[in-house]
């Protein structure tokens, strides 16, 4: 008699971890598969947490309020991401228009696309592409202008809690930073071709440290030692021993908010965030239709700069007829319940007739 158990599947372990709860993003298997423990992410939000590979969208019935997305409309998502703000906007068309959403993940773009899929959105309604959001005139030429985009510029939960990614100074693992790790360098080759002067000026041109000097003077000191800086560990390590001279009492939150600022730094760099939103600012108006709505978050005083700027100066000039004076925050309750909704600002404007 022929064994059946060929054919079947081979049943996969779950991670195993020490203690009641698990502490390390691989362990967290619950959060990791929200489908089947919608309980548990639940319970994670109501906390103010973020589940392990998801991502909570910010502010999405101010952006909603705002665009006035209407049946038929053609619109962009110029930031897919874990695609939340997608799947609201592609509700407001309610089967009719279509929608375009652009990413340079490949490793999250795939599992998004395989969740709106899942949740009825066809190929006849919305279209991902593979595109850098500075290219947003090379998507107009092939899909048309747009009565409303989107840009979300932060970087998603599930990017910054995964420690293969290298986002974070949390976690354990390659100092890489790079929102698409096909191209450029990672963050680790980076710090190899830049002098002291070079890393200062990107720290505090990038996310205002005030430590930079002293930083970079540290992890320069490494390198030239012949050791290299290939780790998140690595990186926070030799950033607490430059503030070693920070009073002690004060010492563990200074080092907490300079390692959140140096990683910035560094990921605004290799990913080229500035000059891509440059040219995502420049191009804006020419792929709007007249009276096209534009809507955009930022999570840091460099990107609103920009945007302030951008908008004010297309609407001195008669191309927007309206655009955002003042910023809009997330209510305290958002904040609450997603505490990386704390630094979001939203600005707006209107392309005109």
């Amino acid at each position: 008699m022929e064994s059946n158990t060929e054919n079947q599947p081979v049943h996969k372990r779950r991670v195993r971890y020490k203690g009641t709860h698990p502490r390390h993003y691989n362990e967290k298997y619950k959060e990791l598969n929200p489908e089947k423990y919608g309980e548990t992410i639940e319970r994670v939000i109501q906390k103010g947490g973020t589940p392990a590979g998801m991502h909570i969208s910010i502010m999405v019935q101010e952006i909603l309020d705002f665009l006035q997305i209407q049946p038929g409309q053609r619109g962009l998502d110029a930031t897919l991401g874990y695609g939340g703000h997608t799947s609201a906007m592609l509700k407001c068309l309610k089967g009719e228009g279509h929608l375009t959403a652009l990413d340079v993940d490949a490793i999250e773009m795939a599992k998004t696309e395989e969740r709106l899929r899942n949740q009825g959105f066809g190929p006849d309604i919305l279209t991902i592409r593979r595109i850098n959001f500075a290219n947003i005139d090379e998507v107009a030429a092939q899909d048309g202008k747009f009565d409303f985009i989107l840009a979300d510029l932060g970087v998603s939960s599930m990017q910054i809690d995964n420690p293969e990614r290298g986002f974070s100074y949390k976690y354990d693992g390659p100092l890489d930073l790079r929102l698409d790790q096909t191209k450029g360098e990672s963050a680790s080759e980076r710090l190899k071709h830049v002098t002291k002067d070079e890393l200062e000026g990107m720290l505090i041109e990038n996310s205002d440290e005030p430590f930079a000097a002293e930083i970079a003077a540290v992890v320069m000191q490494e390198l030239k030692k012949g050791h290299s800086v290939d780790t998140t560990v690595r990186l926070r390590e030799l950033i607490e021993k430059a503030l070693v001279k920070v009073p002690a009492a004060e010492r563990k939150e200074a080092v907490k908010k300079s390692c959140a600022r140096t990683f910035q730094a560094l990921r605004i760099d290799v990913n080229s965030e500035f000059e891509v939103l440059e040219a995502f600012l420049q191009k804006l108006p020419d792929v709007l239709n007249p009276g096209g709505r534009a809507a955009v978050l930022t999570f840091h005083s460099g990107e609103d700069r920009l945007v302030k700027k951008s908008f004010k100066e297309n609407v001195r000039v008669g191309i927007y007829s309206d655009a955002a004076k003042d910023v809009i925050r997330p209510s305290a309750e958002e904040c609450r319940r997603n505490s990386r909704a704390h630094s979001t600002k939203l600005r707006w404007a209107v392309r005109g007739l």
